[in-house]
C-alpha cells in the first residue's frame, strides 16, 4: 500500500495550493460526528422493523462509531481511513447487525481514498469486505453470521460498483481540474518571466538610448561651443582695431550657433512623443565632412580632407559615427593641439568596412591627458566604435602630433 502514489504525487511534488487551502478549511471531526450520529441513530431505528437480526450491542454501536472514528485520520493518512472505516462496516454487516445507515463512513472513505490515487488499495479492501460478507455465513454456518440471499448479494455489489465507478469518475475530474490549475500557474509563470524579460530589454534599451544621446550632445555642444569660443576671443580681440574681421567673426558665431541648434534638436528627435512631427534636418554624416572642415577652419585651424575608395551610402549608424569622430578629433586638435597645427582628414571606402583616420602636427603630449581617460571624448570615440564592432586607437604619433584612427565595419558588405 505504501508503494501506491497519489495522483496528485505524480502531477507535482506534493499537493497543489489550492488542495491544501481547501481541506485546512473547517474542523477535521465535523463530517465524521455527523456519521457517526447518523448511522447509530439509523440503525436503531432500522432494527424495529428488522426482528430476524442481531439485537445492536455494545459491538454494533462500536462498529458503527469505528467507522466514522477511523475518518478522523483521513488527512494524515487515506489508506488508514479507508481501511478501517471498511473493514468496521465489513465486521458490523458480517455479524448481521441491523441492515441501515451503517455503511455511510464506508462509503466516504472509498470515494476520498480512490480520489486520493489508492485505486488498488480501494478494490482490494472492498472486494475482500464483500466476499466475506457474502461467504462468511455459508461457511460457518452455526456462528451467527449472516447468510444474505442470492438476490441480496447481487444487489450490494451491484451498488458497490456504482460506488466505486462514481470514486473513479471524481478521481479523473480532480486530477484535471488539478492538471488544469498547475498548467495555469505555469502560464502564468511563464508570463511573468516573459513580462520580466520584456521590461529587462526595454530597460536595457533606454540605457543604450540614454547614452547614445548622451555622446550625441557631447559632440554636438563640444565642437559647435569650441568654435564659438574661438570665434568668440577673435571677434573680441579684433573688435576695436578691425571691425570687418570682428564682424566675420561674428558671422561663424552665428553659424555655428545655429548649427548646434540643429543637431541639438536632431539628437532631443528620439525624445519626441510618437504623436509629435518628427525633426526635418537629416542627421549628419560624411556627406557633411566638407562642411564641418569649412568650419574648423574658419575657426583658424588649418584642416585637409582626402577620401579614398569610391563613396557610398553607408548606413545610418555607421555614417553618424564616422562623422562625430571625425568631429570630436578635430575639437580635440583645435583644443589641444597648439597654435599653428595643421590638421589631415583621411576617409578611407572599403567593400567591408569605412575607415577615417584624424592626423595632427601639433604638440601631442597635451592631448596625453584625454587619452589616459582624464576627458571624454577618446571614450566616447571608442565606445561608439565598439558599440558597432570595429576598431579605434588614438595616441601620439611618431615625429610629433597626434593620430585618431576608426574603423567601423559595414553589416551585410563584407566581402565573400
Amino acid at each position: 500500500m505504501d508503494s501506491e502514489r497519489p495522483w496528485r504525487d505524480r502531477v507535482r511534488s506534493g499537493p497543489p495550493a489550492w488542495a491544501s487551502a481547501r481541506r485546512s478549511r473547517g474542523p477535521g471531526f465535523v463530517l465524521p460526528a455527523a456519521l457517526g450520529l447518523a448511522q447509530v441513530l439509523g440503525s436503531t431505528a432500522a432494527q424495529q422493523r428488522q426482528p430476524d437480526v442481531r439485537i445492536l450491542d455494545w459491538l454494533g454501536y462500536a462498529l458503527l462509531l469505528a467507522g466514522p472514528a477511523f475518518l478522523l485520520v483521513r488527512r494524515r493518512s487515506r489508506v488508514v481511513a479507508m481501511v478501517g472505516a471498511i473493514a468496521a462496516t465489513g465486521a458490523y454487516f458480517t455479524l448481521d447487525y441491523p441492515r441501515g445507515p451503517g455503511f455511510l463512513a464506508a462509503l466516504v472513505a472509498l470515494v476520498s481514498g480512490v480520489r486520493a490515487g489508492y485505486r488498488r488499495t480501494a478494490w482490494a479492501v472492498s472486494g475482500v469486505a464483500y466476499v466475506t460478507w457474502a461467504l462468511a455465513g455459508r461457511l460457518a454456518p452455526h456462528a451467527g453470521l449472516a447468510e444474505p440471499a442470492l438476490g441480496q448479494i447481487v444487489l450490494v455489489g451491484a451498488w458497490a460498483l456504482v460506488a466505486i465507478a462514481v470514486a473513479e469518475a471524481a478521481r479523473v475530474r480532480s486530477a484535471h481540474f488539478a492538471e488544469a490549475m498547475q498548467a495555469r500557474a505555469e502560464r502564468q509563470r511563464a508570463a511573468a518571466e516573459q513580462q520580466r524579460a520584456t521590461e529587462e530589454q526595454q530597460r536595457r534599451q533606454a540605457s543604450e538610448e540614454r547614452l547614445r544621446i548622451a555622446r550625441e550632445l557631447h559632440d554636438v555642444i563640444g565642437h559647435h561651443l569650441s568654435l564659438i569660443n574661438v570665434q568668440a576671443g577673435v571677434g573680441l580681440h579684433l573688435m576695436d582695431d578691425r571691425p570687418e574681421q570682428a564682424r566675420a567673426a561674428l558671422t561663424a558665431i552665428k553659424q555655428a550657433s545655429a548649427e548646434a541648434l540643429r543637431e541639438v534638436r536632431s539628437v532631443l528627435g528620439a525624445l519626441r512623443p510618437e504623436d509629435e512631427d518628427p525633426p526635418r534636418a537629416p542627421a549628419p554624416g560624411l556627406s557633411g565632412l566638407a562642411g564641418l572642415v569649412a568650419d574648423v577652419t574658419a575657426a583658424g585651424l588649418a584642416a585637409d580632407v582626402e577620401t579614398a575608395g569610391t563613396p557610398r551610402e553607408l548606413p545610418a549608424e555607421v555614417d553618424r559615427a564616422a562623422y562625430r569622430i571625425v568631429q570630436e578629433a578635430l575639437t580635440n586638435v583645435r583644443r589641444h593641439a597648439g597654435p599653428g597645427a595643421r590638421a589631415a582628414v583621411r576617409v578611407e571606402y572599403a567593400p567591408e568596412a569605412v575607415s577615417v583616420c584624424v592626423a595632427d602636427d601639433g604638440v601631442a603630449a597635451t592631448q596625453q591627458s584625454t587619452v589616459d581617460g582624464q576627458g571624454t571624448g577618446i571614450a566616447g570615440m571608442r565606445q561608439r566604435a565598439d558599440a558597432l564592432g570595429g576598431d579605434f586607437r588614438a595616441g601620439p604619433r611618431e615625429g610629433g602630433g597626434f593620430e585618431v584612427y576608426a574603423r567601423l565595419p559595414v553589416p551585410g558588405q563584407e566581402c565573400r
